[in-house]
C-alpha cells in the first residue's frame, strides 16, 4: 500500500505543464543559472537520445556537438532550473534509445525529418494533456477515497 502523503509531496514538486518532446527531436531547452546574486537564461540546444524513468525520477538525455566534440547533458524533466523547451524539429526515428548516433560522423548524424502537420502535432498534444489531466483527477479521487479511509475510525 503506497502512502498519500508521497502522492501529496510528488505533486507539489511536479511541473504543472507538460512537456511535449519525443526521442529523436531536436530541442532547446532554456535554463535558468545563478551565478551568485546574478541570474540568467542560458539555451541548450540538442537532439534527444533518450528518455527514463517516471514521475518526479523522469529524466531524458540530450547530445549536441560543439566542434567536433559530442556533448551530453542529462536533464530532470521536472527541475525547476528548466525554463522552457521548444521543438525546432522532430525526428523520424523507429528506437526509443538514440545511443548508436555516438558513433556516427558527418552527414550520418542527422536524422530523416517527422513530416506531420501542424494540426495533427496540435491535436496529439491535445490528446495527450486531457489523458494527463484524466490520470491526475483519478489520482487525486484515489487519494482522497484513501485519505477518508485512514481518517474513518
Amino acid at each position: 500500500m503506497r502512502n498519500p502523503l508521497f502522492d501529496v509531496v510528488q505533486q507539489k514538486h511536479q511541473r504543472a505543464e507538460e512537456l511535449h518532446f519525443d526521442i529523436g527531436d531536436t530541442v532547446v531547452i532554456t535554463l535558468r543559472i545563478v551565478e551568485g546574486n546574478k541570474e540568467r537564461l542560458q539555451d541548450f540546444e540538442g537532439t534527444v537520445i533518450s528518455r527514463k524513468g517516471g514521475g518526479l525520477d523522469e529524466m531524458f538525455t540530450v547530445r549536441r556537438l560543439i566542434g567536433d566534440q559530442g556533448v551530453e547533458r542529462i536533464f530532470p524533466i521536472h527541475s525547476p532550473k528548466i525554463v522552457a523547451i521548444k521543438t525546432k524539429r522532430s525526428g523520424k526515428v523507429r528506437r526509443c534509445k538514440l545511443y548508436y548516433l555516438r558513433d556516427r560522423v558527418g552527414k550520418a548524424r542527422k536524422l530523416r525529418e517527422r513530416r506531420i502537420s501542424a494540426e495533427a502535432r496540435r491535436a496529439a498534444a491535445e490528446m495527450r494533456s486531457a489523458k494527463s489531466r484524466a490520470v491526475a483527477a483519478a489520482n487525486d479521487a484515489s487519494a482522497a477515497a484513501k485519505q477518508e479511509m485512514a481518517t474513518t475510525p
